[in-house]
């Protein structure tokens, strides 16, 4: 499945589906799936409601790809309630395979663009936000289509707690710069960096993703980008 178009005319993400999806993992989308959905049919979410009750914070991740990344979260952060978001069918197979095998149950997840999701979420109610490696858009005319736009921050900006921390990583050059030029412009982030290993390492509690590999074996150089809510 290719490009899906929502609002407008504008494409907010690229394929849908990949391979076709093996038996279990047919099983996974169809039994486990609509258990961790999460419901849009309302006009703000009560996210305390949707998770464990334990869980007293809450995370979001925007297109957790195979989600490595989001599994670990999960893993090291059960008080947390984390919130994936992924329109790429066979990546959210690959993460319930992995929620099924950790018994992580403080996960919810949302398969089509983020942006429907944002919409829905009550201001000042993340905690932290991850956009892992996302598409860069690389070809001339296509950034229009990339996630971190000034439109994107502001809804961020909303959602987000003060204090709140914004983790963006990418090994796309030029991604990498258009990402810096369009947070600095904000007036609701500051940059977290006072060094250039503040930007260049992950840091213990960032594991690596399977993109994200993929990119150093090229010889890329990945950057890692963290902002604090003002």
């Amino acid at each position: 499945m290719s490009d899906r178009q929502v609002k407008g005319g504008r494409i907010l993400y690229g394929r849908r589906r990949g391979k076709p999806l093996r038996k279990g993992q047919k099983r996974l989308i169809e039994s486990v799936l609509p258990k961790l959905a999460i419901p849009l049919n309302t006009d703000r979410l009560d996210l305390p409601s949707l998770f464990p009750e334990d869980c007293r914070s809450f995370w979001l991740e925007i297109g957790f790809g195979s989600g490595e990344h989001l599994a670990w979260q999960a893993n090291a952060n059960p008080e947390v309630g984390i919130i994936g978001c992924e329109p790429y069918i066979n990546g959210v197979a690959t993460l319930l395979g992995k929620l099924e095998e950790d018994g992580g149950q403080n996960v919810r997840l949302h398969n089509e663009a983020a942006e429907m999701l944002i919409e829905k979420l009550p201001e000042s109610s993340i905690d932290r936000v991850f956009i892992l490696f996302p598409d860069p858009w690389p070809k001339s005319g296509h950034n229009k289509r990339r996630f971190v736009s000034r439109s994107n921050i502001e809804a961020l900006a909303q959602i987000m707690k003060s204090g709140a921390e914004l983790r963006i990583g990418t090994d796309h050059t030029d991604y990498g710069t258009w990402i810096l030029w369009h947070m600095l412009q904000s007036d609701k982030f500051a940059w977290i960096a006072e060094s250039s290993e503040d930007w260049r390492e992950r840091g213990a509690d960032w594991p690596s993703t399977r993109y994200e590999m993929k990119a150093v074996e090229k010889g890329l150089r990945p950057v890692y980008y963290r902002f604090r809510r003002l």
